[in-house]
């Protein structure tokens, strides 16, 4: 980096040993410390050294974030960022080491040179690049000003100081405009620098910043490198964040009279000051960018075109003058009737340039129009992504192949208007050969992504495609080879590249939700795939490792929001009797709802964890008006929420609610048709609102899909139990036992079976069986009493429906609907416990 001395800095003298720097010269000081020249002893190589000011590195949560995010910047690997190669401590100071650019920054560039704009264009895509790259990888930089911006002798643009703004943000939630310190601002009248006059109005109002804020400061750049000028003005830092906050700024044009239109629309649309109007990606304004690059390259090659003639022209005419001085008059006028023929010519040829080279221009923006409408008119609003390949064969690498697949479904699930396959359903084909266009029209989606993942050492080989189904085609493809510790950026990467090549119409805030950036930490990032591994095996050896992966996780990153949520989801898992169950509601439950509540502290826009507080809410709390906001939140956050719907289905029907919970369910088996446990759940939604045959139907359906599901043999038993075709239920239970090994719940509905189809020795053997174990596991009193009910007896049913109330037992929540309790319904002991439950 280049930069003048600063007389009168105190500092590292000449020759210095820092850490395992040798400190060559000052290059620089300011606000963010003093810049070295130096060089990296071990590996021989010069740097430029930032030492950084004490003031900034004593608060350790902010140095905290600092350091965070630094490690993310230092991973980005792209040509117009300045690359971080070590930060550290030494002498009890903080530094940061980066590689040593020769060159001048864009302000000291701008003062000495008025730009062009095919000057500002070039620099302006570079910058755009770097933004993209860092944005994708979930970077904000937060300080894009001409001071940040070094340009090479090679034209090279480097952007600096990512993950530095992490040290200098503030604490609070607003700035302090009166605060000399805040705003570099010079009192001469028009002459205002610093970072206040390039930030965004939601950065000076203090609010939340997103990659949009970006987006607004490099408007603020390109209005400054086109016009000369800064686009807002204030003698105080009140003024200027006034001015951004309020003030339009004046019209490109004013400055130059040949600004085009299309400039003048791209730094408007950058500026603007309300962000969802703004460009929402830095890869959206990078490409318009390009666009205009391409129309001044026709432009220039137009006006070569044109001048070669003319100077043709005018070397023609002279030397026909001068040959023609010693001729005839006839000569003459012969030569002057060639002349005009000559001219005539010339002028046709020069006609026939421009009609040529407008064509050109009129092709460009006639390609460029007929595909952003085919781009609008074939968008692709239904998508699968299959497992990606586990090419190691190695079941310690199945974490992360599944954990990539997961990652992608659930970034693409964020986007509103597309419908994506939930992953149960595309788990179905994991292991499989697989035709990606015949698993597309069996699943019903327009495309399809299929992957592999490979690891050598340290290092990953991904390869993804995107394949049309309703053509037969592929739309997009690309091989990653990357570490281990960028996978978390790669997935947000393939997510970014789908969703760019289903030409779809998206919002600002989808693209929001796309690049979402839940950890910078990689190792969170990993411990959290290999958490979600376990969990969705839903056995009781495969939560616990999950609680473990998931607190670990956290361990790395506490502000890990979704690792909160996958512990929630464990907890819940471990106490409801529909799931593994193995746990008292009151020893799992809490700690469900207190991981779901510290997820929502974090990030409130996660519809995972709402779901879980709604889950805790109906089946615990018996919160019903809580409940149903948390469900509602969770759906306007992610409409394709598959398990919010499930779930939902659940709440209706305990509710009463039958046509509405019908609804649901059939919604999630739009988003998940292969699902075996949403396939089931519409026969049990069936059972409850009495539809036998339906019920039937439906199970035996979801056996064809797999025979040896044991929660569908044991609705199926159900079923026919109520329509009281006990041959029938008996096997049906039996299998359901078979494979639900150890599974309390199927075991005492066999118990009500035996008492309704008159076994009842059989029966109250699974009663004394039920009450022997349950010094070990948790076995629910609501079960218990289920089998009271069917064998007739009232009060010992009602005992224990008394035990389950105090248990607070997630079955009671379908009191009002489930079939088997119809003998109980008169009694007024029964309306009471209804009541209890807030039914």
């Amino acid at each position: 980096m280049s930069h003048a001395s600063t007389e009168g800095t105190t500092g590292l003298p000449q020759g210095h040993q820092f850490a395992h720097y040798r400190v060559l010269s000052l290059l620089g000081a300011g606000g963010m410390g003093e810049v070295y020249l130096a060089e990296d002893t071990r590996l021989k190589r010069r740097v430029a050294l930032k030492i950084l000011p004490s003031e900034f590195t004593q608060d350790e949560e902010r140095l905290r974030r600092f350091q965070q995010e630094a490690q993310s910047a230092s991973a980005l690997n792209h040509p117009n960022i300045l690359m971080i190669f070590d930060i550290g401590e030494a002498e009890a100071t903080h530094y940061i080491a980066t590689e040593f650019i020769e060159g001048n920054t864009l302000r000291q560039h701008m003062a000495n040179t008025r730009m062009n704009l095919r000057e500002t264009s070039g620099v302006s895509i570079q910058i755009a690049s770097a933004l993209a790259s860092a944005h994708a990888a979930g970077i904000i930089h937060r300080d894009i000003k001409p001071e940040n911006v070094m340009l090479r002798p090679d034209g090279y643009v480097k952007v600096l100081d990512f993950g530095l703004a992490k040290l200098v943000e503030p604490q609070s939630s607003t700035i302090e405009t009166e605060a000399p310190t805040i705003a570099n601002v010079v009192t001469e009248p028009g002459k205002i620098i610093g970072t206040i006059a390039y930030m965004s109005p939601e950065q000076v109002r203090g609010l939340a910043v997103d990659a949009r804020s970006d987006i607004f400061s490099l408007g603020v750049v390109i209005y400054e490198m086109v016009s000369g000028r800064h686009p807002f003005s204030g003698e105080t830092a009140s003024d200027l964040i006034a001015s951004i906050l309020t003030t339009n700024p004046a019209s490109l044009e004013r400055y130059s009279s040949d600004i085009s239109p299309k400039v003048q629309w791209i730094v408007s649309k950058a500026l603007c000051k309300d962000r969802d109007e703004r460009y929402q990606t830095a890869k959206e304004l990078l490409g318009d960018l390009k666009n205009l690059s391409r129309e001044l390259d026709v432009q220039e090659e137009l006006e070569r075109s044109v001048t070669s003639e003319s100077r043709n022209s005018a070397i023609t005419e002279s030397a026909q003058a001068a040959s023609g001085s010693n001729a005839s008059m006839a000569d003459r006028a012969t030569r002057t009737s060639s002349k005009g023929l000559i001219t005539g010519e010339f002028k046709q040829r020069k006609i026939a340039a421009v009609i040529a080279l407008s064509v050109i221009v009129l092709s460009i923006v006639g390609i460029f129009a007929y595909l952003r409408a085919t781009r609008a008119e074939g968008a692709i609003e239904s998508i699968a992504v299959l497992p990606f390949d586990n090419q190691n064969n190695d079941p310690e690498m199945e974490y992360r192949s599944d954990g990539l697949t997961e990652s992608i479904i659930n970034s693409l699930t964020q986007l509103q208007p597309l419908r994506v396959i939930a992953r149960s359903s595309a788990f179905r084909y994991k292991g499989r050969e697989l035709d990606p266009v015949a698993v597309g029209r069996e699943l019903g989606v327009r495309a399809v992504v299929t992957g592999r993942i490979m690891q050598r050492g340290n290092n990953l080989n991904i390869g993804v495609e995107l394949i049309d189904v309703s053509q037969n085609k592929q739309l997009w493809g690309e091989r990653y080879e990357r570490g281990v510790s960028e996978l978390l950026a790669v997935q947000r990467e393939i997510a970014n590249e789908i969703s760019n090549n289903l030409r779809l119409k998206l919002s600002g805030a989808d693209q929001l939700r796309l690049t979402k950036n839940y950890t910078d930490n990689a190792e969170a990032y990993q411990l959290y795939l290999k958490g979600r591994y376990y969990w969705n095996k839903r056995t009781e050896e495969g939560l616990r490792k999950g609680i473990e992966y998931f607190q670990n996780a956290i361990g790395r990153d506490p502000n890990y929001a979704l690792a909160y949520s996958g512990l929630a989801d464990c907890y819940n898992s471990f106490g409801f009797s529909f799931d593994v169950g193995s746990l008292p509601p009151s020893d799992a439950i809490p700690k469900a709802k207190a991981a779901a509540a510290k997820a929502l502290e974090i990030d409130d826009t996660l519809a995972e964890a709402h779901t879980s507080l709604a889950y805790t809410k109906q089946l615990y709390d018996w919160d019903w008006s809580g409940a149903d906001r948390e469900f509602k939140r969770a759906f306007e956050l992610n409409p394709n929420y598959v398990n919010a719907h499930h779930w939902y289905s659940h709440y209706l029907a305990a509710l009463g609610r039958t046509q509405e919970s019908l609804a649901e369910s059939k919604r999630s088996l739009e988003l998940a048709p292969l699902d075996l446990i949403i396939n089931t759940h519409l026969g049990w939604n069936y059972i409850f609102v009495r539809q036998y045959d339906l019920a039937v139907e439906q199970l035996r359906k979801t056996l064809e899909m797999d025979p040896n599901y044991g929660l569908t043999h044991w609705y199926l038993g159900m079923a026919y139990e109520l329509k009281g075709m006990y041959p029938e239920a008996a096997p049906e239970f039996l299998k359901a036992i078979e494979i639900l090994k150890g599974n309390t719940v199927v075991e005492t509905d066999m118990g009500h079976f035996y008492a309704v189809s008159g076994k009842k020795g059989e029966a109250q053997k699974i009663i004394e069986k039920s009450r022997e174990i349950s010094g070990q596991k948790y076995v629910s009193s609501y079960q218990i009493a289920l089998i009271y009910t069917g064998l007739g007896e009232r009060d010992q049913a009602f005992d224990w429906f008394e035990r389950a109330y105090r248990e607070h037992s997630d079955l009671l929540v379908y009191l009002k609907v489930d079939p088997r309790l119809e003998s109980l319904r008169s009694d007024s002991r029964f309306a009471d416990l209804v009541r209890r439950v807030g039914l």
